[in-house]
């Protein structure tokens, strides 16, 4: 690339002799790239010098963004190692996090301090079902009612369909859903490592196909919002999405003295007074203190679809003392939607950070790895809440910010 082609480039856009979409067909990425920082400059009157410095060829984001001129770099940062005995990954793990909120990292890292002191957490992968719900016109709630219970006994001929679109992914349920005269079904699927939207989307296409074709029902949608994608929703918080995932740990009473500096007690008073009372006084979908902090910071570092952080942060911390005095501590999310393979986890620096983890690409035939980030992303969120609780209990929390210069 020379700043003559760009340059050249630009000028053809000023002309109106080239759009800005079409100038890959013209120039490599990267000189596309550089001729589109050249226009906006112009335009603008910003400096996009430092956005154009990035550590990849542009032709590596092709299928990720359109339009590109640069990229933005976030900060990258660790927290552990931390102990984990998950039913997909285990032993000791550096967990990659992207952030630009300063003493996220730190807080999440003295949770995973506390949770080796208890000899690591517990995780497990509880449900993985990827969904897609498109909706139906019918004449009246007859015809509804007469979809509904097509769509209950012909499940194994719309599971062919759908599966004939991919080599991955399984059709495990299809719920159909009544309002009037429009008809719900929603399609979850097993995707394997994948995170599986585009996969869903397309093998539900195919089955709608077959639903148009044997009954009275015409599709209006191919995402009805019952799915529901990118946005708060009750269904996600009882049935999943993606991965259904959880994390655990019991900590003993002298280690929540000694590294959390508070008791069993006040974490666990903080836990039910803010994240149970205060969350179902404000009508909130998550109970929990911040598990979107930990959720969107891994979603970054891993290549995941940062919209998603939505559904991610639907769940549930618990806080009790058991019959010992320890602190027990948990954290399930319904609806976290994560994959090791397609998507951004593609990108050079996403894939060194599924590396740290030792969980690029694809695993084993049941999607092992998908389930192994699930897992860490949960554990990360257990640290963070964990880390935050006994601030509250102990009353220090402004004191850390201010003493980490924020």
């Amino acid at each position: 690339m020379t700043d003559t082609d760009a340059e050249t480039l630009a000028e053809r856009v000023r002309d109106g002799d080239l759009r800005l979409y079409e100038l890959e067909e013209h120039a490599d990425a990267d000189t596309a790239a550089a001729a589109r920082r050249l226009l906006v400059e112009e335009h603008s009157g910003a400096d996009l010098s430092t956005g154009g410095e990035y550590a990849f060829d542009a032709a590596d984001a092709e299928s990720n963004i359109e339009n590109m001129l640069g990229a933005i770099q976030i900060p990258l940062g660790v927290v552990g190692p931390v102990e984990i005995d998950g039913g997909a990954i285990s032993g000791e793990q550096y967990l990659p996090m992207a952030t630009t909120e300063g003493a996220l990292l730190a807080s999440v890292n003295r949770g995973c301090a506390a949770l080796n002191t208890a000899g690591g957490a517990g995780a497990r992968v509880l449900k993985n079902r990827m969904t897609r719900a498109p909706a139906f016109r019918v004449a009246d709630v007859a015809e509804a009612e007469a979809l509904s219970s097509w769509v209950r006994d012909n499940v194994d001929a719309l599971r062919e369909a759908a599966e004939s679109t991919t080599s991955h992914g399984e059709l495990k349920e299809a719920t159909p859903y009544v309002v009037g005269n429009t008809v719900f079904v929603r399609f979850a699927y097993d995707t394997k490592d994948a995170m599986g939207m585009n996969m869903a989307t397309i093998a539900t296409e195919e089955a709608c196909d077959v639903i148009e074709a044997e009954t009275t029902a015409s599709l209006v949608a191919l995402s009805g919002n019952l799915c529901t994608d990118k946005k708060p929703a009750a269904i996600n918080a009882v049935e999943g999405r993606g991965r259904t995932v959880a994390a655990d740990v019991t900590i003993p009473r002298e280690t929540v003295a000694e590294t959390l500096k508070t008791t069993p007690e006040a974490v666990a008073e903080v836990n039910t007074r803010k994240n149970l009372v205060g969350s179902a006084k404000a009508g909130s979908l998550g109970f929990n203190a911040h598990v979107a902090n930990s959720v969107a910071a891994m979603f970054l570092a891993t290549g995941q679809d940062a919209a998603q952080v939505v559904e991610g942060a639907n769940a549930i911390t618990t806080a009790e003392v058991d019959d010992d005095g320890d602190l027990y501590v948990s954290v399930t999310i319904a609806s976290l939607e994560v994959g090791t393979v397609g998507g951004g986890t593609t990108l050079p620096t996403q894939s060194e950070a599924l590396d740290v983890l030792g969980i690029r690409g694809g695993g084993d035939p049941a999607g092992s790895n998908g389930d192994a980030l699930a897992e860490a992303v949960a554990v990360a969120a257990l640290a963070g809440e964990l880390s935050l609780l006994s601030a509250l209990g102990s009353r220090n929390l402004s004191s850390a910010h201010a003493s980490l210069g924020r």
